[in-house]
């Protein structure tokens, strides 16, 4: 259900045929995240000057950063095959085995979502990332015998977007860690510019700025809301995205000036109007809303709490500035009750 909202990060299916077509394919044609572009292109080029597989990569951030996009953009760097799989799809150690054992020497193999790997696939991991060798048992019961085996130099590119559940042996085992941060409207508006190209669609300056503006600081949005708007540049019989067609895209979509759809301002609303600005616990919050408490906690509260619509506090959820500007509702909270206890 979240994945369907225009301002969710999470990939959907639609996303995916547009993302193979709108993804940078090299450093220089990637836009934003400046520090991780600047020193991966120092390591992968010591790598080559080495003839060595690049060190093991993990990537943190939230969805539609751009994790998996700088994973290929590595292995074309590289001038390697990648070959790409995610924790949940490795279920069993005999499958991770059959992926190591088919690697080629300096080739790239991304996981995404790679906290999510089983604590028995996880453990076969770690020989084959520090030593490259992997154990296989063959046979079973007391005839069962263990052997191991050499496996070529490669490179793992992890993706998590919960880094706070790898565990302390696997995140130990990168040698290159990056987080990814949210992208500045600057940097989304080149983003626009470049998808909008791509598209075959012109776009004027300050459309450019106004949905760049509304993105979240999410590439992924920015596209998807550029995709949208496009759509509505056709059913108005324009022939450009202007500032007025992305104004009026953007209203009928319900996203206003900060990047809240109707969900966000509901959640919002709910603290400010129905709980006098918090505290509320998670729990009493979702069910508020109908909604599951994870959801809430995963999918719609962390741009809200980064952004400081909202605060996290030992007692619960309280509103902060910005949600009552949000609402148009005056602010009569003083920035010591916030976070009162």
């Amino acid at each position: 259900m979240s994945e369907d909202r225009l301002v969710s990060a999470v990939q959907g299916e639609e996303d995916a045929n547009f993302d193979m077509t709108l993804r940078p394919r090299r450093l220089e044609q990637f836009v934003g995240q400046e520090k991780i572009k600047s020193n991966l292109s120092v390591f992968i080029n010591a790598a080559k000057s080495r003839g060595e597989a690049l060190d093991h990569v993990l990537l943190k951030g939230a969805p539609g950063l751009g994790k998996t996009t700088i994973a290929n953009i590595i292995a074309n760097e590289l001038d390697v095959p990648i070959r790409v799989t995610s924790g949940p799809a490795i279920e069993r150690p005999g499958d991770l085995a059959a992926i190591l054992t088919n690697m080629q020497e300096g080739s790239v193999l991304f996981i995404d979502e790679i906290h999510r790997l089983g604590r028995v696939v996880e453990e076969i991991l770690y020989p084959a990332m520090e030593d490259f060798k992997i154990d296989i048992v063959i046979g079973k019961g007391p005839g069962a015998r263990s052997i191991r085996l050499d496996l070529p130099r490669f490179t793992i590119v992890g993706a998590t977007t919960r880094a706070g559940l790898l565990t302390g042996p696997l995140r130990d085992r990168f040698g290159i860690v990056h987080d990814f941060e949210f992208y500045s409207v600057d940097a989304l508006r080149l983003i626009i510019r470049r998808s909008a190209s791509l598209l075959e669609c012109e776009i004027a300056p300050d459309a450019e700025e106004e949905l760049g503006g509304r993105s979240r600081g999410t590439p992924r949005i920015a596209n998807r809301l550029l995709r949208r708007t496009r759509d509505f540049m056709s059913h108005l019989s324009k022939k450009s995205i202007d500032l007025d067609v992305v104004q009026f895209a953007l209203q009928q979509l319900e996203i206003d000036e900060s990047g809240l759809d109707r969900i966000d301002r509901s959640i919002l609303s709910c603290i400010v109007e129905r709980f006098n600005g918090g505290p509320v616990g998670v729990e009493t919050l979702a069910a508020t809303i109908s909604e599951d408490s994870g959801t809430v906690e995963e999918m719609y509260e962390p741009y809200l709490i980064q952004q400081g619509f909202i605060h996290r506090t030992p007692r619960g959820r309280v509103a902060g500035e910005l949600a009552y500007k949000a609402l148009g509702v005056p602010f009569t909270k003083s920035a010591g009750d916030l976070f009162n206890s």
